[in-house]
């Protein structure tokens, strides 16, 4: 584990030892603390596997406030039963080993459910209950009984429980903070899960110090399964980098990929980006379509590039048109720092980064582009707000005259598991005089999920869907010229229910 994620544990347990007097306060302020820094960290643990979407949120605050009610009530009945800090010591206990079976099985628990249940609602439900549900349970439990254990007499009861509530909030409040802003940034899923175990034992120790005979069998116990399940867990992710960012997970590993060595970047498990070791060019087919632009295009200068994760392609243009320039919007600055440490990004005077949301830096940027390649979607994500009519009119208005949208887009073309691409596909033609649709998987069913790649032209001149170069020629021969049913909405930011949309991919 971190050791400055662990010595700040030990020090704050160390300091509430020589200040027994606010014992019961610091629990009730730290389980609050703890039930939100472990709702946050959750959406990383389900994530990878689920997909960070509205519907893992709505189903961890879901089993958070559900496990939470359940328990504000049956704290207190156990604690009109008996009234002792042993027993809310052994609440924290509890709760401890519980934490460190969710730490064990998590990553084999999710990869089964997932095997299992193919729709994403159903397991996103199912997940949070089992992996979430038991720990929130027993540390509702905190607040109520530390209410009755703090009650003497009625004329104080009123300040008592609302002094003990406000320091369970603020806890809450100062956990939600520091899991978002700096916890997981910092020191990454794991060693936050293990640094709230490790909590959990010792506030179960420092309630339990006249029992500490009694307990001290159970504390050295956990702490060794701790250090056994930690190590075991080191081993299992030594081949590849686990580095959780301010907005996603993501592992770097090498592999082979159709008998060539490369270096994957995946982000929440999803695939994003990949490098060859051995030699130059483009790992996925489907990104070659991009190099379209110089058939659509030909006297291109400047690229928008929207979304970078390893930089793959925006390194491709930079060594392909020497008298081109690139920015590209990327808003994870974490993904920047390991693309350049990674795989191979250098500084370029033909290359700006601008960490921030598309959406933002669209709104504001003063600059003309003549291309706009969009590749922000992450296997079943993508942000709804950089799908919708209002950006797109963006995109159509920082454009030249001759210019075009280049877009990457998995989904169907048909049926349900298309939903997406053909609302996406209408809202681009309501802006763009010229839309066009290329299929990058030869042979492909259209009821099958695939990278699709979309074409919007500024211009009204039809273009020509030959070119001398083979390569561009077979890319242009993928043109779909079929039916593509006006069936769906236009996307608007008033309404873009994008993740129900592409929850149909994988179900």
């Amino acid at each position: 584990m971190n050791s400055n994620i662990t010595n700040f544990v030990l020090l704050l347990f160390f300091l509430f030892m020589k200040t027994p007097k606010y014992l019961i306060e610091f629990t009730v302020f730290l389980s609050g603390a703890i039930v939100m820094i472990f709702e946050i960290v959750g959406s990383r643990v389900l994530g990878p596997y689920i997909w960070t979407s509205v519907f893992v949120w709505t189903s961890l605050i879901w089993i958070i406030l559900a496990s939470l009610s359940l328990w504000y009530y049956l704290g207190w009945k156990l604690a009109d039963y008996k009234r002792n800090l042993e027993i809310l010591s052994y609440i924290f206990f509890v709760a401890s080993i519980l934490l460190l079976g969710v730490v064990s099985i998590k990553d084999d628990f999710l990869i089964y459910i997932i095997n299992i249940i193919p729709y994403i609602k159903v397991n996103s439900i199912v997940s949070s209950i089992v992996l979430f549900a038991p720990v929130s349970v027993l540390l509702g439990m905190v607040s109520p009984y530390a209410i009755r254990l703090k009650i003497n007499n009625i004329e104080n009861s009123g300040s008592t429980i609302g002094n003990l509530y406000a320091l369970s909030t603020l806890g809450s409040i100062v956990g939600t903070f520091g899991a978002g802003f700096f916890l997981i940034p910092t020191f990454g899923t794991n060693n936050i899960l293990f640094a709230l175990v490790i909590a959990l034992l010792l506030s179960s120790l420092l309630l339990s110090r006249k029992y500490f005979l009694k307990v001290r069998l159970w504390i050295f116990v956990s702490i060794l399964l701790i250090v056994v399940a930690y190590n075991s867990n080191l081993e299992v992710n030594s081949s590849y980098l686990d580095v959780d960012t301010e907005y996603s997970r993501v592992w770097i590993y090498d592999t082979e990929y159709d008998g060539d060595k490369v270096r994957k970047m995946r982000i929440n498990n999803s695939s994003s980006s990949s490098m060859y070791l051995e030699k130059e060019g483009l790992v996925y087919e489907y990104t070659k379509y991009y190099h379209l632009v110089s058939h659509f295009m030909p006297n291109f200068q400047n690229v928008l590039f929207i979304g970078g994760a390893a930089y793959s392609t925006p390194k491709d243009f930079l060594r392909l048109y020497s008298d081109v320039d690139i920015d590209v919007v990327e808003i994870d600055p974490k993904l920047t720092e390991l693309a350049k440490k990674y795989f191979k990004l250098e500084d370029s005077p033909r290359l700006g980064i601008y960490h921030e949301d598309a959406r933002i830096f669209l709104n504001n940027t003063k600059e003309k582009y003549d291309v706009i390649v969009g590749d922000a979607f992450k296997s079943h994500s993508i942000p709804y707000q950089l799908t919708t009519q209002e950006l797109i009119q963006k995109k159509y208005d920082i454009l030249n005259d001759e210019g075009l949208v280049i877009l990457n887009i998995i989904s169907s073309v048909n049926g349900d598991k298309g939903r997406f691409l053909r609302a996406e596909y209408k809202t681009y033609k309501s802006i763009f005089p010229q839309v066009y649709l290329f299929l990058t998987r030869e042979g492909a069913s259209l009821d099958n999920v695939q990278n699709l790649i979309l074409v919007a032209i500024k211009s009204d001149k039809i273009p020509d869907f030959t070119n001398a170069d083979s390569d561009l020629n077979w890319y242009l021969q993928n043109l779909y010229t079929g039916h593509i049913e006006d069936d769906m909405e236009i996307l608007t930011d008033d309404y873009a229910p994008v993740d129900y949309y592409l929850s149909k991919i994988i179900e």
